[in-house]
C-alpha cells in the first residue's frame, strides 16, 4: 500500500517542484535554484486563469446546489415513504449507475442542441442535475436515522418539507459532504463533455483550458509554466479532500450499515 501510495506521491511532488523553479532548470532532478513564482506570474499574464476559474466555481456549485436539493428529496422518498413500485424504480436508478456518462455524449449533445444551449454553462450543467449515486447514499444514510425523529417531529405538527430540511437535513452533513466530494472532483476533472460543448473561450472550465494552455508549446516544452498551470487546477481540490476526508471516509462507512 505504501508503495503504491508512493508512486503516485512522487509524479505529485516532482510537478509542485518543478512548478517554483526557474524555466532554466525546471527539468533538471539536481536544481537547486531558489523557489520562485516566476511561472505562476507567467501563466496567469498567458492564459485568462481567473476566467477559467469563475466558470468551473459556477459549474461545480451551480450542478451541486440542484444535485442536493433532488438528492435530498429522492433519498427521502425512497427510504421512507412507501408506494407502488419503489424498489423497482430505484433498482432503475443505481443501473444507471453502470452506465458511464460519455457514452451518453451524442444523445445529451443533441438535447441540449435541442434546448438551445450548447456553447453555454448551463448546457454542461443541466444532464448532471440529477445523481443515481447521490439517491444510494442518501437512502443508505436516512435508513439509519430512527423513525421516532420523524413521528415526534408531526407530533409537534412539522410539515413533511420542514421534517426533510430541519430534522433530516442537519443529520446528514457527513454524507452532503461525501457527496460533495464525489461531484466536485468529478465535475472539477471533466474535460470529454466540455470539451463537446464549449467553443467560446470565456466559457471555458479549468480542464479545458488548460489543454489549450499546454497544446500552445510546440516543441521544448516550457515544464515550469505548465507544472505552474497544473498545480492552480489540482490543489483547490486537494485541499478539498484533506478538509473532509473523514466525512466522506464516515457516510461511505454508514451507507453500507443498512
Amino acid at each position: 500500500m505504501y508503495l503504491m501510495a508512493l508512486v503516485w506521491l512522487i509524479p505529485l511532488l516532482w510537478m509542485v517542484r518543478t512548478a517554483f523553479l526557474p524555466q532554466s532548470v525546471a527539468i533538471g532532478l539536481s536544481a537547486t535554484a531558489a523557489p520562485t513564482l516566476e511561472n505562476f506570474q507567467d501563466v496567469l499574464s498567458a492564459a485568462p486563469f481567473n476566467t477559467y476559474y469563475l466558470n468551473t466555481i459556477l459549474i461545480v456549485v451551480g450542478t451541486l446546489a440542484v444535485q442536493i436539493f433532488f438528492i435530498t428529496l429522492a433519498g427521502y422518498a425512497f427510504a421512507r415513504l412507501d408506494f407502488f413500485g419503489k424498489n423497482v424504480l430505484f433498482t432503475l436508478f443505481m443501473a444507471q449507475l453502470m452506465i458511464t456518462p460519455d457514452v451518453l455524449i451524442f444523445p445529451m449533445y443533441q438535447l441540449m442542441t435541442d434546448f438551445g444551449l450548447v456553447n453555454t454553462l448551463p448546457g454542461i450543467m443541466l444532464p448532471f442535475f440529477a445523481s443515481a449515486m447521490g439517491i444510494f447514499l442518501m437512502r443508505q444514510n436516512l435508513r439509519t436515522l430512527p423513525a421516532e425523529l420523524e413521528e415526534a417531529a408531526k407530533m409537534e405538527g412539522c410539515s413533511t418539507w420542514k421534517i426533510i430540511w430541519s430534522v433530516y437535513a442537519p443529520l446528514l452533513k457527513p454524507t452532503y459532504a461525501a457527496f460533495g466530494l464525489i461531484s466536485v472532483s468529478y465535475h472539477w476533472n471533466d474535460f470529454l463533455w466540455p470539451l463537446v460543448m464549449i467553443n467560446d473561450v470565456n466559457k471555458r472550465p479549468l480542464t479545458l483550458g488548460l489543454a489549450v494552455f499546454a497544446q500552445a508549446y510546440e516543441t521544448g516544452a516550457q515544464w515550469g509554466d505548465i507544472c505552474a498551470a497544473t498545480c492552480l487546477v489540482v490543489a483547490p481540490l486537494l485541499l478539498i479532500f484533506l478538509f473532509f476526508q473523514r466525512q466522506f471516509i464516515e457516510s461511505f462507512a454508514k451507507s453500507g450499515m443498512k
